[in-house]
C-alpha cells in the first residue's frame, strides 16, 4: 500500500506514539485530575506534559493556555461561538474548510456579519484585501494557515500584524500546518490557534486543541460547561485556564500519544521534515507535467505550499480515478470536494472536485515515482479499459 492521504490523517504512526498510548493504558489508564490517588495523578501529569509539548512547539508562553478538544473543528467552534455575537463582523476567506464555513453560516443567520474574501486561482489571498474588508464592527479575522485542498500557505504573519494594529483578534486554523511548517504564535500575531493531533502532528484521532493567546483569554466564552475536577464546591463553571474551556474527562491516552508524536517531530527536526516533504512535492509536481492532467492546483513554488497536490486526469472523474489507483496500484488518496466547497469554486473544480495526493514524513521518492507511473498507465488506457 502507498498511503497518500496524510491531509485526512497521517499514517502510519511512529512506534513511539503507539508505545506511549499502550504505556499510559497499562500504567495508569484512568481519568486525569479527578481523584487524589496515584493513578489519577499520573494521568494528570501525562496531560500536563502534552500541554507543555504543544506550547513548546508553537512558542506559546503558558502551557495552561493550551485547551484540549477532540479535534480542530471543536476548537474552531469554541473560538467562533466563544467570541462572536449578533452585530459583530468577521473576515474569512474563500479557501476555508467547512469547520469554519458552517459555524460562520450559522452565526450569519443569527446576525453576525461575514466577509468571505475571494482568493486567486492558486488559493492565495492578498493581505490588503483583509485591510479593505475591515469595518468598525469587525471583531475577528479567521483564516486557515494551509489549504486542505491545495496546500497553499496563506500570509498569516502579515494578517496577524494587521489584526494587532486594528485591535482585532486573529484565529488561525492550523489543521494542515501544525507539525508540517513552523508556527510561532506571538511572532505571527496569532491570538487563537486551532490544531488537530491526527494529521501532521502524528498523534491519534480524538486529539486537538485551541491555543489561547493573551489578548483572547479574557474575551473568549466557554463552549461547554460541566465537571472539571476543580472548584467542585460551586455550580458555577471555573474561570481559570484551562478548566474554563475544558469540561468532562479528557482523552488522556490520546494526549499521551499526541505528546509522543510531537516529541518525534522535535527529534527529527521540523526543518528536516519540511525539506523532505517539499522534495517529494516538487518531484510529484514535476512528474505531473508530462501527464494529461487538467490542472495542477495551487502554487508551483513548493515553499508556498504544504505537501498537498490536487489535480484531475483527462478522461476520468476524480472518484473513478481514486478508485482505480487503489484497486490496481494500492495507492490510497482522496477525491471529491474535501469539505471545502468554496475552495473548489475558487479553483474551478466545483462541483466534482479533484483527486488529492497528500504526502507525509514516511512517504518516499520511490512511492512518488510509482504513483506517477500509475497515472501514466491510467491516462494511456483510459477509463473505458477499466470497465
Amino acid at each position: 500500500m502507498i498511503y497518500f492521504d496524510n491531509a485526512a490523517g497521517s499514517w502510519p504512526k511512529p512506534e513511539v506514539v503507539l508505545a506511549a498510548m499502550e504505556r499510559f493504558l497499562r500504567e495508569c489508564g484512568v481519568g486525569p485530575g479527578r481523584s487524589g490517588h496515584s493513578l489519577s495523578i499520573g494521568a494528570g501529569r501525562s496531560v500536563y506534559g502534552a500541554r507543555e509539548s504543544v506550547a513548546r512547539l508553537f512558542l506559546l508562553d503558558d502551557p495552561l493556555a493550551v485547551v484540549f478538544t477532540k479535534n480542530a473543528t471543536e476548537a474552531l467552534n469554541l473560538a467562533l461561538y466563544g467570541l462572536l455575537e449578533p452585530g459583530d463582523h468577521v473576515i474569512t476567506s474563500a479557501m476555508e474548510h467547512n469547520a469554519v464555513l458552517r459555524p460562520l453560516r450559522f452565526l450569519e443567520e443569527g446576525g453576525v456579519g461575514v466577509a468571505r474574501l475571494p482568493c486567486a486561482g492558486d488559493g492565495t489571498i492578498d493581505p490588503d484585501d483583509v485591510r479593505r474588508a475591515i469595518t468598525d464592527k469587525t471583531k475577528l479575522v479567521v483564516l486557515n494557515h494551509a489549504s486542505n485542498v491545495v496546500g497553499t500557505l496563506l500570509p498569516v504573519a502579515e494578517v496577524g500584524r494587521l489584526a494587532a494594529e486594528r485591535d482585532l483578534l486573529f484565529c488561525v486554523d492550523a489543521a494542515q500546518s501544525a507539525g508540517a511548517v513552523p508556527i510561532e504564535m506571538k511572532e505571527m500575531g496569532i491570538d487563537l490557534l486551532a490544531f488537530t493531533g491526527h494529521k501532521a502532528l502524528l498523534g491519534p484521532q480524538g486529539t486537538g486543541g485551541l491555543c489561547v493567546g493573551e489578548r483572547a483569554r479574557s474575551r473568549l466564552r466557554p463552549l461547554l460547561r460541566g465537571g472539571t475536577g476543580s472548584s467542585s464546591e460551586s455550580d458555577n463553571h471555573p474561570e481559570f485556564l484551562p478548566d474554563c474551556f475544558e469540561a468532562g474527562t479528557l482523552n488522556a491516552v490520546g494526549l499521551s500519544g499526541l505528546a509522543a508524536g510531537i516529541g518525534f517531530i522535535r527529534e527529527m527536526g521540523l526543518s528536516a521534515i519540511r525539506e523532505h516533504e517539499s522534495d517529494l512535492t516538487a518531484r510529484l509536481i514535476d512528474g505531473l507535467q508530462d501527464i494529461p492532467v487538467t490542472g495542477i492546483l495551487g502554487p508551483a513554488d513548493v515553499r508556498r505550499r504544504t505537501s498537498i497536490v490536487s489535480f484531475n486526469l483527462d478522461g476520468w472523474s476524480c472518484s473513478e480515478l481514486a478508485q482505480a489507483l487503489e484497486d490496481r496500484f494500492g495507492i490510497c488518496c482522496r477525491a471529491g470536494l474535501h469539505c471545502a466547497p468554496l475552495a473548489h469554486r475558487t479553483l474551478g473544480t466545483f462541483p466534482e472536485g479533484a483527486v488529492r495526493f497528500s504526502l507525509g514524513i514516511f512517504n518516499t521518492q520511490s512511492e512518488v515515482s510509482t504513483a506517477l507511473d500509475a497515472l501514466r498507465d491510467l491516462a494511456t488506457q483510459g477509463r473505458g479499459a477499466m470497465s
